[in-house]
């Protein structure tokens, strides 16, 4: 499976596909995410890091660029919205942040596609109304078609909608 398409509800369902995915996820896992401005993308790792036993909650880092957060594996999210061209990007050396035991998820990812390793877990958040929307999870490499796998299985047991 490379690609699985799921409709959320609500915050909190989107919140819970987070924490499913946090909980599945490894040392070393990158996790992109595209989509309008208040899609939900923070509120999905905000559930990434629940899923990772990280205690404080995960605001956007737009201001800052990077957070660090700590829990069953240091979280580090970073969040591009701010930043418009690829130079700005390719100066923060996002590099160090894509490898070694931690999970890294960048918001805005579209940002800086051509800068960003290519094995990943994409996923897409779009508007269906005011309460739902529509996510598509792509995985790039054999790890990350692993993992959606996993997630496959795991949204399926929770009662999440295909779309």
């Amino acid at each position: 499976m490379n690609q699985l398409e799921l409709v959320s509800h609500s915050t909190r369902q989107t919140q819970d596909l987070g924490k499913i995915i946090g909980g599945l996820a490894s040392a070393g896992d990158i996790i992109f995410l595209v989509g309008n401005l208040g899609a939900g993308k923070t509120n999905l790792t905000q559930g990434i890091a629940k899923g990772l036993d990280v205690t404080e909650n995960a605001l956007s880092p737009s201001f800052v660029l990077v957070r660090e957060m700590y829990g069953r594996l240091p979280l580090y999210h970073i969040d591009l919205y701010r930043l418009d061209l690829s130079e700005e990007i390719e100066e923060l050396g996002l590099d160090d942040y894509f490898y070694g035991s931690r999970v890294t998820v960048v918001e805005w990812a579209d940002k800086a596609d051509e800068l960003l390793p290519t094995e990943n877990l994409r996923i897409e958040i779009a508007y269906l109304d005011e309460n739902k929307r529509k996510l598509t999870l792509s995985a790039w490499g054999i790890r990350y078609e692993e993992l959606l796998n996993e997630i496959a299985q795991r949204v399926k047991d929770a009662g999440f909608n295909s779309h």
